[in-house]
């Protein structure tokens, strides 16, 4: 079940409601825990026993690690214990074929492909957990006693599927004690309606241009500037459809009690490939930072080992998004720019005009969404082999997605930017009350007009 779905908005979302702030205070948690359970196990009901398992052995080592606390090497080793087990859940499910394929190519290794479906949302509520023991040990989060309080932090469904990676110690406070009211839920309810329309208006308006791109490729007639316009709708609708889902997934933990940290920041207008990844996914980005990059020394170490650092982060990050060949090389893509804005170009973007600037990073962040989008590296070798001057520079159906899609992309520009949120700010405080809810309405029409009528309905991030 996604949230950009009739099935979601008008059956599960309205019942959880009711049935959620009918029960008392004390009973919400339970609630939470068992209507995310139904929400995770609508598509896949036998991976419910991969959660609650994970539960259980988080929950578990979290206990064993406060009990011995005193005898540290204990309490180091069962953070350890529980590290391994997670990665082991997560290396299973996710990289077992990828690398049963590629070991397999050794002379005299073969090993099975057991073509295991993908648990939804796995490499997200893996991370959750992982960092809850390490955060009790390290004295950062206090240990959760209550079963199931734990959890509903684990499988609370505004986040479960796709983020952002919520931290226990962010959540802990509300999990034990939190306060409903109107103005909170009418908040959350903004919020998860501008994710919404994110979504199904903006990142469905042009997720299909790049799948009409890559078939143009494939069908021998793309164009340089067809195959950037490709790379431009990818690099939008990912954006939207991502940072949508983080809105609605915001919205709604607001709307349950919870604050969630913000997952995006304009990123599009970054001037600098570093600030990008300041600026994108910033619970992901936060994560590796906190639970990798700076126990292995980050910075602090001289550039032999900073230069380690930052490509075992960035070759940890790209695998993370996918068993695949092409998620390697996005993020060692992304790793060699971090090493040259840090020791190369750093003096001349300092000097170098901000558009100029600006220009420079999405050139190199679209580029990289080509790398992310195309799992056959041969058909990404061949796209940009395209892109880049190998074939014709222009054709008249060029001409005709412009025309087509020239004011799509012009919304999609200015939606990137904080345009809306300033001219939003300026209006009087009658004009926003009384527009709120009209835009709200206007919006949830047209989304599920869209929904109803149209069939192409992807979620990016399902398959992390």
């Amino acid at each position: 079940m996604i949230f950009s779905s009739l099935t979601f908005l008008f059956a599960y979302l309205p019942l959880t409601l009711a049935v959620y702030f009918l029960m008392p205070l004390r009973a919400r948690n339970g609630v939470l825990l068992v209507v995310s359970l139904v929400f995770y196990g609508w598509g896949e009901p036998v991976y419910i026993s991969i959660m609650i398992l994970s539960i259980l052995i988080d929950y578990t080592h979290g206990m064993l690690v406060e009990r011995f606390r005193r005898r540290d090497k204990l309490a180091r080793w069962f953070v350890g214990q529980s590290v391994v087990f997670n990665l082991a859940l997560l290396g299973f499910f996710k990289y077992w074929d990828f690398l049963a394929a590629n070991l397999s190519l050794l002379p005299g290794v073969s090993l099975p492909q057991l073509g295991i479906p993908l648990p939804i949302g796995i490499s997200f509520f893996t991370f959750q957990t992982m960092s809850y023991t390490v955060d009790v040990y390290r004295r950062e989060a206090p240990v959760q006693r209550n079963l199931v309080s734990f959890g509903a932090y684990v499988t609370m469904f505004p986040q479960l599927i796709a983020g952002p990676i919520v931290q226990y110690k962010t959540v802990a406070a509300a999990l034990e004690r939190r306060v409903n009211t109107a103005e909170d839920f009418a908040l959350g309810a903004r919020r998860f309606a501008v994710g919404l329309a994110k979504k199904v208006l903006l990142a469905n308006a042009v997720g299909a241009l790049w799948d009409g791109r890559l078939a143009a490729w494939k069908a021998g007639t793309l164009t340089a500037a067809g195959g950037w316009l490709g790379l431009l709708a990818f690099g939008f609708q990912i954006y939207f459809d991502f940072s949508g889902y983080s809105d609605m997934a915001i919205g709604l933990g607001r709307i349950f009690g919870f604050r969630f940290n913000e997952n995006f920041d304009h990123p599009y207008l970054s001037a600098s490939v570093t600030e990008f990844w300041r600026r994108w996914h910033m619970s992901l980005t936060g994560w590796f930072r906190e639970y990798l990059y700076i126990p292995l020394g980050g910075s602090r170490c001289g550039a032999a080992k900073t230069l380690r650092n930052i490509l075992i982060v960035w070759l940890c990050t790209g695998f993370w998004h996918g068993a695949s060949w092409n998620f390697i090389l996005w993020g060692l893509y992304f790793a060699a720019w971090l090493v040259l804005e840090k020791y190369v170009l750093r003096q001349a973007l300092k000097k170098t005009p901000g558009w100029i600037k600006h220009l420079y990073t999405l050139a190199v962040v679209f580029v990289g969404w080509g790398i992310f989008a195309m799992e056959d590296l041969a058909v990404c070798g061949g796209y940009f082999s395209v892109c880049f001057g190998g074939g014709r520079l222009w054709s008249a159906a060029d001409g005709y997605i412009l025309r087509s899609y020239g004011l799509t992309f012009l919304i999609l520009i200015l939606a990137s930017t904080t345009l809306g949120q300033r001219l939003w700010r300026q209006l009087p405080r009658q004009a926003e009350r009384v527009l709120t809810p009209v835009l709200m309405g206007l919006g949830l029409v047209l989304c599920t007009a869209y929904l109803v009528d149209g069939s192409y309905n992807p979620f990016l991030y399902f398959r992390f």
